[in-house]
C-alpha cells in the first residue's frame, strides 16, 4: 500500500481542521475558472512567426502581428546578421495617405501580398484595391501592377530528406505497365493487359485466408510479393446501456475485441514469378509470429527484398532479407530484450545502397541511438550516437556528405532531460554538433534550401525566443523576437512552477510541473490534484510555454495542481522505461509519491492530507489504481 493515500478526483476529500483551508468550488471560482482561457487569449505576442524565404535562402521577411490589429513588417539579412523593419512604417503610412487621400495608421498598414525585388530596394504590396511599387530606403511610392520578379518569399520546408524508398510503393499494376495483379475468388491472380490473358498465382484461398492486390513489384516486374493475411481469432465483448433513450429496458451491445492471448491477424509475405505464375516458396522460420510485418522494400536491382519483423511479445526485432531467386531468408538485423522493444516510437531505418550500409535505431546500450551497419554482413561498423541521452527522431540525411540531423533530449546537462535540442554528426559518429542553443525545448523549422533553420524555444515557465541560426554550425545569425507576455501578466496569470526531485531510486531526476490559482494565497492550504497520464508509450509532462493550460483551469476552483512523470514512462534511458514493463499498474506511483512530499517540504501550502486524481484513458487506470491500491 502506498505511504500517500491517493483519493479520487470528485469524491468527498478526508476531514481535517478548517484554518489555513481553502474553500474549493465557490460560485465565485467557477465563475473565474470558466473564464480563465477567455481572460489570457491573445494576450501574448511576438511569440510565433513565419519567415517567408527568398529564392536565395539568404533572408526573407515576416508580419507581427500585436494587440489591438497592430503590426509590424520585418525583413531579415543572413549576410547582415540583423533583422530590421521592411521599410519605415511611418513615411509609408505618409506616402499611403498622400496617394490615396485616405488615412493610414502607421502601426496598422493593411498591406496584403508583399513581395521583394531581388536586391531588396524595392517592395511591391496591395492596398485599398490597388497594387503599389514602394522604393524602401525613401518611401517613394507609385500604382503599379505586379512585377514578375518579385519575391513574395516562401515558408516551405525543405522536401522530405529522410525516407526516399523507405517502403517499396504498392501498386496493382507492374513498374512495366505490363501486368496487373486482381483477387478473384479469394485467391490472386494476374492478368496480362496487353492479352487480355489471366493466370491463378495462389490457391487455397478462402474468407478466412485473404490477399492483398495492393503488391509489391521488383523494379524490373519479373517477380512481386503479397501479403495473406489469416484472420484472427473471434471475441465477443458485451456491453450494456443501462438506459437507452429509446426503450425502456437496458441493451445490449456486442463487438469483436481482441485481448492478449487471443489469436490475433497473421499477415504474412508470399513471393511469386510472374513468368512462371509460381510462387516462389519463403520458408517463415525467422518471422513465424508475427505482430506485424511491414517496410518492404526492394533493392534496385530486383534481386533482394526486405521487411521489418516485429515477433508477438515486442521482444523480438528482426529486419529480413529474402533472395528473390532462391527463396532464401536471413535474418540482416536482429534485436531482442528481455523486457520489450519500443517498436512503435523508437524505429528508425535508413538504406544506403550505393555503399551496401544502413542506418538502424536501437536501445541496446540503454539509450535510443543511431548505428551504421554493413547490410550484406549485418555487422555493426559503428554506433553513430552515443551518450547517456536519448535520439528522438530523425530531421535529414545527406547521403553524399554521410552527415545526419536529427532531435535529441537529455543532451545538454542540467537542463529539463525531457527538452528537445537539435543536432548534427557524422555518419562515423564524429563531429557533433548541437544547432540549438537556450534552457529550453526547441522546436524549428528549415528554411527551403535546408542552409538555415528557425528555432523557437521556450518552458512552460519562460515565454518563447525565435532565433535564426546556420543549419550546419548551429551559428547564431541573429535574435528574430523575444515574446512579449506583459499583458498575460496585467491579466492575472500565475506562471506554472517547474519542479524536480529524485525517484525511487534514490538518483534518478523525476520532472514535474505545479500549478496555483491566479488568487493564490501563499498563506492558505490548497489540496493537490494530480492529472495524472502513465501511459508508456511518451512523457507527458509540458515542456514548451503556453498562456493557459486546462490544468490551470482545474487550479482556479481552489486546488493546486500537478502533473508528472514518473518511471515507465518513455524518452528517458530503457531501465526507466522498463519499469512499466508487466507492471502498468505502478503508473510511477512511488516516485510521484516522493515527488509531492519532496515539494511540499519547502511549500507549506501544500497539503498532502487531501490529495486528488484523476485521468483520461491510461491516466483513469492510473486515478482508479490509485484509489484502491
Amino acid at each position: 500500500m502506498w505511504a500517500l493515500k491517493f483519493l479520487s478526483f470528485g469524491l468527498l476529500f478526508v476531514a481535517v481542521p478548517v484554518s489555513n483551508l481553502q474553500a474549493q468550488g465557490t460560485r465565485a471560482d467557477y465563475r473565474r475558472s470558466a473564464e480563465l482561457r477567455k481572460r489570457f487569449s491573445g494576450k501574448v505576442f511576438r511569440d510565433r512567426i513565419r519567415l517567408k524565404w527568398f529564392a536565395d535562402d539568404q533572408g526573407g521577411w515576416y508580419r507581427v502581428d500585436l494587440a489591438d490589429g497592430k503590426r509590424e513588417f520585418v525583413l531579415v539579412d543572413v549576410g547582415r546578421r540583423k533583422r530590421r523593419a521592411a521599410f519605415d512604417h511611418e513615411d509609408l503610412a505618409d506616402a499611403l495617405t498622400e496617394a490615396t487621400g485616405k488615412a493610414f495608421d502607421p502601426e496598422k498598414l493593411p498591406l496584403e501580398g508583399l513581395r521583394f525585388s531581388a536586391d531588396r530596394k524595392q517592395c511591391w504590396f496591395r492596398a485599398v484595391g490597388k497594387g503599389w511599387l514602394c522604393e524602401r530606403d525613401d518611401s517613394k511610392l507609385q500604382e503599379a501592377e505586379e512585377p514578375k520578379n518579385f519575391d513574395p518569399g516562401s515558408d516551405r520546408q525543405p522536401a522530405d530528406w529522410k525516407r526516399p524508398g523507405f517502403e517499396s510503393p504498392r501498386n496493382r499494376r507492374s513498374p512495366d505497365g505490363v501486368w496487373e495483379v486482381f483477387v478473384k475468388e479469394h485467391d490472386l491472380h494476374l492478368r496480362n493487359r496487353r492479352t487480355g490473358s489471366e493466370l491463378r498465382l495462389s490457391g487455397g484461398g478462402d474468407q478466412e485466408r485473404s490477399w492483398s492486390d495492393n503488391v509489391f513489384w521488383s523494379p524490373d516486374s519479373k517477380r512481386l510479393v503479397a501479403y495473406n493475411t489469416r484472420r484472427g481469432a473471434k471475441h465477443t465483448v458485451h456491453m450494456v446501456e443501462s438506459s437507452p433513450q429509446k426503450q425502456l429496458q437496458p441493451k445490449l451491445h456486442s463487438h469483436q475485441y481482441l485481448k492478449p492471448g487471443d489469436e490475433i491477424p497473421l499477415r504474412r509475405p508470399h513471393l511469386f514469378d510472374v513468368s512462371s505464375g509460381r510462387e516462389i516458396p519463403v520458408s517463415n522460420k525467422l518471422f513465424s509470429n508475427p505482430w506485424r510485418v511491414r517496410e518492404l522494400r526492394w533493392n534496385k536491382a530486383g534481386d533482394r527484398f526486405t521487411f521489418r519483423y516485429n515477433q508477438r511479445g515486442h521482444q523480438v526485432l528482426r529486419l529480413i532479407e529474402v533472395n528473390a531467386r532462391s527463396g532464401v531468408a536471413r535474418a540482416v538485423i536482429e534485436e531482442t530484450s528481455k523486457t520489450f522493444l519500443d517498436y512503435a516510437y523508437k524505429q528508425f531505418l535508413f538504406y544506403l545502397d550505393d555503399t551496401n550500409e544502413l542506418l538502424w535505431m536501437s536501445e541496446r546500450d540503454g539509450w535510443n541511438h543511431l548505428y551504421l551497419y554493413d547490410s550484406r554482413t549485418g555487422r555493426v561498423k559503428n554506433q553513430v550516437t552515443r551518450g547517456h541521452w536519448v535520439v528522438r527522431g530523425i530531421e535529414k540525411i545527406d547521403v553524399k556528405a554521410r552527415q545526419l540531423w536529427f532531435r535529441a533530449s537529455g543532451l545538454v546537462e542540467g537542463e529539463d532531460p525531457y527538452h528537445i535540442h537539435f543536432c548534427r554528426i557524422d555518419f562515423d559518429g564524429s563531429n557533433l554538433v548541437r544547432l540549438t542553443s537556450g534552457d529550453g525545448t526547441h522546436q524549428v523549422r528549415y528554411s527551403p534550401g535546408g542552409d538555415y533553420l528557425v528555432d523557437t524555444w521556450s518552458r512552460v515557465d519562460r515565454p518563447p525566443v525565435t532565433e535564426l541560426r546556420s543549419a550546419t554550425s548551429g551559428r547564431r545569425v541573429c535574435r528574430l523576437e523575444q515574446a512579449d507576455i506583459s499583458a498575460l501578466k496585467e491579466a492575472g496569470w500565475q506562471q506554472p512552477e517547474r519542479f524536480r526531485a529524485p525517484g525511487r531510486d534514490g538518483r534518478t531526476g523525476i520532472w514535474g510541473v505545479i500549478y496555483r490559482p491566479t488568487n493564490f494565497d501563499e498563506d492558505v492550504e490548497y489540496p493537490v490534484i494530480e492529472k495524472i497520464y502513465a501511459g508508456p508509450h511518451g512523457s507527458f509532462v509540458p515542456k514548451s510555454f503556453r498562456s493557459s493550460f486546462d490544468t490551470q483551469v482545474l487550479a482556479e476552483l481552489g486546488f493546486i495542481v500537478v502533473q508528472i512523470d514518473g518511471m515507465g514512462t518513455s524518452n528517458r534511458s530503457k531501465a526507466f522505461h522498463d519499469v512499466c514493463h508487466k507492471n502498468l499498474g505502478d503508473s510511477g506511483f512511488p516516485d510521484r509519491i516522493l515527488w509531492m512530499r519532496a515539494a511540499a517540504k519547502t511549500r507549506p501550502w501544500m497539503d498532502l492530507s487531501r490529495v486528488g486524481i484523476y485521468g483520461g484513458s491510461a491516466g483513469g487506470q492510473s486515478s482508479l489504481r490509485g484509489m484502491l491500491v
